[in-house]
């Protein structure tokens, strides 16, 4: 059976690991900045074949990538997904990807696509919503059953 592999990154975490690295310190808000190195490395790698390392990147609040991960389809040709749970499974196989290409790691059996850790977990608290029945009819009549089941205006 096959594994998941989960190697992410926050954006926040990224973001400290480039100052420190870099030695290149600000105080600009995050989401000013980050966007436009993120779009750097979408197309360096895409240059090189190498698959979009940016699907790694998530936030930390919900587990998932932001809004700027449109660059990565753009820059490989396709079409922008708007459904933000689809562009998630896109994210997750870009993710396994990265992994099959740079991870020393991988399980033997190569991996499976996986959500971030934080948005599985997420989405497997969430209750499957069960359809509402809508009200009960008349078959005589067609008017509402109350509650009894018996029509008021039949019996």
């Amino acid at each position: 059976m096959a594994r998941t592999y989960h190697a992410v990154i926050t954006y926040k975490e990224l973001a400290t690991k480039i100052q420190h690295d870099s030695q290149i310190h600000t105080s600009v808000l995050l989401h000013n900045w980050i966007g436009r190195v993120l779009g750097v490395v979408v197309r360096e790698a895409h240059g090189r074949g190498d698959p979009p390392l940016t699907a790694l990147v998530i936030h930390t609040e919900d587990g998932m990538v932001g809004e700027g991960y449109r660059e990565v389809l753009t820059t490989a040709g396709q079409a922008p997904v708007e459904e933000p749970l689809e562009r998630e499974h896109h994210a997750a196989s870009a993710r396994l990807d990265c992994y099959r290409r740079f991870a020393a790691d991988l399980p033997a059996d190569g991996g499976v696509a996986a959500l971030a850790p934080k948005l599985a977990a997420t989405l497997a608290r969430r209750r499957p919503q069960t359809p509402q029945a809508g009200p009960r009819i008349c078959a005589t009549c067609f008017v509402q059953l109350p509650t009894t089941g018996i029509c008021d205006a039949c019996s």
